[in-house]
């Protein structure tokens, strides 16, 4: 029989997630004879003794157990020699703060799988949180503007919303927006705000459980170049509007010569800058939902801000809802991340400075990196289930062999950042940050 290890999240209080639910356990046992180990917690989503009706053994110590899954990152003083650890290890940008954990990782000769790299053959992602990311951080997000408005005395609808995780599940989150929708088309949102237009950067995974929230309000899509002309005559009450903006709608070349292509753009971003702040002025909500790095323009820079919050007018704009949460990224103003017992600050870009709360001149940032971790049960159980393709083959593949021998999917490999102790092929390129890290 196989043995796998579930390690419990401790990174933060409000991480109640597991990567493997237990009638998932259950199935490993029966249909694969793999035995389960699950280190005790007091704030899982699924108690101890659920996964011991599922057939699996509560255990402190998960050192018998040869490959240990978790979601979060694990300290850099937790593992053992040659073993096999699966979990988010924020790692692949050469992230300074885990340099010493994907070291010690190294030095004990062990493995590392990273769920964000496990790709199909075209580079997209296939296990991942993002869908419930994007609803918690739409719910979260429409909450603050709430609570924004009330501090600057504008009585509106939203603050009736409460955060994702104070709602016992998503069913529940969504029976209270639904009413939210019938009362803004009942009775308007407050005229000194409208229109009230939600701009979306993004269109994949986090933006759909984004959409789908936002789409249980009376909602009207408009064409990212309408929104300045709507933001300046519809005086609409009795609806949100939504725009959409894609690579083409956020960039341009730097060269007048040049016209936009998408795999231009990918391949020399560095030939494009940012204009989206040509529709900054007319948002009422900014939701980031785009992967970013270094090499790509980004969405909204803290001068773009000062320019906006400069003006003698009161700006539109008044809450980003960055569900990305790259620290200043896409998002410059993103200047920390915060967790769900205090979800939002304000930035002041006058002042290079944060405000907590949701009251202050400057446009408030929601900014939690662990957004799924509040639909804790809906995100578990959608993660195993995809985990499930590959958990019989990781717990049962020989680590002794090459890595060119190594009988995994190609998917899981792909993710294979450490192998015996070594950077893999595609991962070299760590070595640098590594070094930088040890040269401190």
């Amino acid at each position: 029989m196989s043995r796998i290890g579930i390690r419990r999240e401790d990174k933060s209080k409000w991480e109640r997630r597991v990567p493997i639910v237990p009638k998932h356990v259950r199935q490993l046992k029966e249909m694969h004879d793999i035995e389960v180990w699950i280190q005790p917690s007091d704030i899982r989503v699924f108690p101890d003794q659920v996964y011991l009706d599922a057939g699996a053994r509560v255990e402190e110590d998960l050192s018998p157990c040869p490959v240990i899954f978790a979601v979060k990152e694990m300290p850099a003083d937790y593992f053992d020699p040659a073993h096999t650890y699966i979990f988010f290890a924020h790692v692949i940008k050469g992230q300074a703060y885990n340099m010493p954990m994907l070291q010690a990782l190294l030095n004990l000769d062990c493995q590392l799988i990273d769920y964000e790299k496990v790709t199909d053959d075209h580079g997209r992602r296939l296990i991942f949180f993002g869908q419930h990311a994007g609803l918690a951080g739409m719910i979260d997000t429409l909450w603050a503007f709430g609570r924004r408005l009330g501090a600057e005395g504008i009585s509106n609808p939203f603050t009736d919303l409460l955060q994702t995780h104070a709602y016992d599940n998503l069913d529940q989150a969504k029976v209270v927006l639904s009413a939210l929708g019938d009362r803004i088309a009942r009775e308007g949102i407050p005229e000194s705000i409208a229109p009230v237009i939600c701009g979306f950067a993004g269109y994949g995974n986090v933006f759909k459980g984004a959409e789908a929230i936002i789409d249980l309000l009376p909602v009207e899509e408009i064409e990212p170049q309408h929104v300045p002309d709507v933001a300046r005559n519809s005086t609409a009450r009795d609806r949100i509007y939504k725009a959409v903006f894609k690579e083409q709608d956020t960039v341009e070349p730097i060269s007048s010569a040049d016209s936009f292509a998408l795999q231009d753009y990918y391949d020399h971003p560095e030939k494009y800058r940012s204009r989206f702040d040509m529709y900054l002025p007319h948002l009422s909500i900014l939701m980031n939902c785009v992967y970013w790095e270094e090499k790509y323009p980004r969405l909204v820079t803290k001068q773009d801000l000062r320019r906006l919050y400069g003006a003698s007018d009161q700006p539109r704009l008044r809450i980003i809802g960055d569900i990305s949460c790259d620290i200043e990224g896409a998002i410059e103003a993103t200047v920390k991340c915060t967790e769900p017992g205090a979800p939002v600050y304000v930035y002041d870009p006058l002042e290079d400075r944060t405000i907590s709360g949701v009251a202050g001149d400057g446009p408030v940032i929601l900014a939690v990196d662990i957004l799924p971790s509040e639909l804790p049960r809906e995100a578990s159980a959608y993660f195993s289930s995809v985990l499930m393709d590959y958990v019989p083959a990781i717990a049962k593949a020989d680590y002794s062999l090459s890595f060119d021998d190594l009988e995994l999917p190609d998917e899981i490999k792909r993710a294979m950042i450490v192998y015996q102790g070594e950077l893999t092929p595609d991962y070299h390129y760590l070595f640098d940050y590594l070094q930088e890290g040890a040269g401190k």
